[in-house]
């Protein structure tokens, strides 16, 4: 029986051994794992940090545009006749606040610029989708130009000459980019 007896008790320490060596393993591949997630998870911000020191410091940090209302518009259009009238609101979609303070300053202006183009238009010009949007782009460019900045005109397509080919080819400086991101209309009615 003292050889049964000891038998058992040469398996306790062998599973006790195992036991150890089991929860050692458990835990050297848990901080394997935790450490391997804390570098790699700080290099992706470090390569993302130096793609962002490439770019302009404005497009570094996704900022939620700002937008600056227009109070509601009334202008006679250009219809024959004279009777027929537009009532549009504008809003006008920034950057940033201190463009928008920027606007403000300029804000007379802007309008009576504003009116004046709407004023020029028919009524079968602004009904058409087209219509509206040549009128936002024309807006944006009335906006932007007291900020200092162009917004191009459309040119219809015509037959290139050898010379404009060669104007074409030389490279262009790009202009800055424009904090005046669009132009919105919260209303549009037509009578």
């Amino acid at each position: 029986m003292s050889a049964n007896a000891a038998a058992p008790a040469k398996e306790k320490p062998k599973s006790k051994k195992m036991l150890i060596i089991v929860i050692v393993l458990v835990l050297v591949l848990g901080i394997a794992g935790a450490a391997a997630f804390f570098v790699l998870g700080k290099k992706k911000p470090a390569e993302e940090e130096e793609g962002a020191a490439a770019e302009p410091a404005h497009q570094t940090a996704k900022v939620p545009p700002t937008f600056l209302p227009f109070e509601n518009m009334v202008v006679n259009l250009a219809d024959p006749g004279g009777d027929r009238f537009a009532q549009i609101g504008i809003t006008v979609e920034v950057t940033d606040a201190k463009t928008a303070e920027q606007i403000k300053l300029y804000l007379p202006s802007i309008r009576s610029n504003v009116l004046l183009l709407v004023s020029q238009r028919t009524s079968g010009e602004l009904l058409a989708r087209e219509g509206k949007e040549k009128l936002a782009k024309d807006i944006l460019r009335e906006v932007s130009r007291p900020l200092g900045f162009t917004v191009p005109r459309d040119r219809p397509k015509r037959a290139a000459s050898a010379e404009e080919d060669e104007e074409e080819d030389r490279p262009v400086r790009k202009p800055p980019r424009n904090p005046v991101q669009g132009i919105l209309f919260s209303s549009f009615i037509i009578q």
